[in-house]
């Protein structure tokens, strides 16, 4: 390391000391947040060493991420890109590519999916002429189960797509072997469960592809980022190709002939020998992160069981603080799973003397910040009015977190006392309202 190198991120750590908060907790003056980026001082020395050495696109850092985090979450392969949302969007996409031949998915076919969920697990299928088929939701786990998936199963059904609700594992298992039955394929939107398990096996290794997202609400952070993971080779290299503008060639940006056949490909109707660097086998994107942002991610890579492990503390504590309020559904996890939460759950009973929105409105003027269930049902909003869907059954429970759900944090940088002044602040809110 250069002797200005060195002075320049001993000048970073001693700025990161001045920076600290060293004021404690005030009660109703102190914002909760209900999500957010725990960063310390080795991240903030990570970024500024990456920006230090000019590592301004995807390298070494991108590389050594990729393979930690797919040792990590027990996959083969792992391509980052530049947001979770841009993972759904690879990971649909590669479905549809022609080199699955008979398997690929093509416009019209039907993918089984959620209407209580995030836009962007949903998105990709419209983008990509695919019809979603959307099931209800358990009150309580907030996801789906097998028996509606294998009710929503129809003769153009060629896959299934969900995410494991606030880090709540889906029945992944139940799920995998209903999609193994029925040829079709599996994608674990594993955005908010990154650690959690389910018969003692980490979500995201059910599907033939997951997707993570490393923005700052979520359980390891690159500021923006995301994911796709898969133990099949065949479709990693269908996602590469797709991420890094849809080109043949695998070698790194700024590598050349790796494969010693650069100039020896003939594919399309192109000229003998055309640079295999320029050769593109699929209609793709550039979707890439960056060296930023993924030595930022390596550092907070090194703490991702410790977060794991306050996120289910601290959602523990709420559960046991919220034990027994009467009118309050509050979450449980599936049978059989370990959750590694993103957030606690609430859902206001429709028959409750007070609704909703003023336990909220009540939270927020004491500081203590909430948010809905994503999109509730999407099929309400205006985005999916002129869109092609099917429904099977009713959305009934859909409905109801449309209208009575919210959430609160258990973020690692939420105290103890922060978590027991939410619970007061509940109790305090439906005690006086009862």
């Amino acid at each position: 390391m250069s002797v200005h190198k060195e002075l320049a991120l001993d000048e970073v750590r001693k700025h990161h000391q001045d920076t600290l908060d060293t004021g404690g907790f005030v009660p109703g003056v102190t914002e909760i947040w209900p999500s957010g980026a725990v960063l310390d001082e080795t991240d903030r020395l990570a970024l500024v060493e990456a920006a230090l050495e000019m590592r301004i696109a995807a390298g070494k850092s991108c590389r050594q991420f990729e393979s930690a985090f797919a040792r990590k979450l027990k996959r083969r392969k792992a391509h980052l890109t530049n947001s979770g949302s841009s993972a759904n969007l690879l990971a649909v996409t590669a479905l549809t590519s022609h080199l699955l031949e008979d398997l690929r998915l093509r416009p019209g076919d039907e993918v089984i999916t959620v209407a209580a969920g995030f836009p962007t697990t949903v998105n990709p299928l419209l983008q990509n002429g695919l019809v979603p088929v959307f099931v209800d939701i358990e009150l309580g786990t907030y996801n789906t189960t097998a028996d509606r998936v294998a009710q929503a199963i129809g003769p153009k059904t060629r896959a299934i797509i969900l995410a494991h609700a606030l880090g709540n594992p889906f029945e992944a298992a139940e799920i995998a072997r209903l999609a193994e039955d029925n040829n079709l394929f599996l994608v674990e939107d594993n955005c908010d469960a990154v650690g959690s398990t389910y018969q003692g096996r980490l979500t995201g290794t059910f599907g033939d592809l997951t997707t993570v997202s490393f923005y700052p609400a979520h359980h390891l952070t690159m500021g923006e980022g995301g994911c796709v993971l898969t133990a099949n080779l065949a479709l990693a290299r269908i996602v590469e190709s797709l991420r890094d503008w849809g080109r043949d060639c695998w070698c790194e940006p700024g590598e050349s002939d790796k494969c010693l056949k650069r100039f020896d490909y003939q594919m399309g109707t192109l000229p003998a020998g055309y640079d295999h660097k320029y050769i593109f086998s699929h209609v793709g994107y550039n979707l890439k992160a960056t060296d930023l942002q993924a030595a930022l991610g390596l550092s907070q890579l090194a703490r991702l069981d410790d977060f794991c492990a306050v996120r289910r503390h601290n959602w523990r504590r709420l559960r046991e603080g919220l034990d027994g309020v009467p009118h309050l559904l509050l979450p449980e996890a599936t049978a059989g799973s370990d959750p590694s939460w993103f957030g606690f759950v609430i859902t206001v009973d429709p028959g409750a003397p007070f609704r909703r929105a003023q336990l909220v409105d009540f939270l927020e003027s004491r500081k203590i910040g909430t948010r809905r269930l994503f999109a509730g049902n999407l099929t309400r909003h205006p985005a999916y009015f002129d869109k092609q869907y099917r429904v099977v059954g009713d959305l009934a429970n859909s409905d109801v977190v449309t209208e009575q759900t919210f959430w609160v944090g258990v973020y690692p940088a939420l105290t103890d006392e922060m978590i027991d002044y939410v619970v007061s602040s509940v109790r305090t809110f439906v005690s006086t309202h009862s």
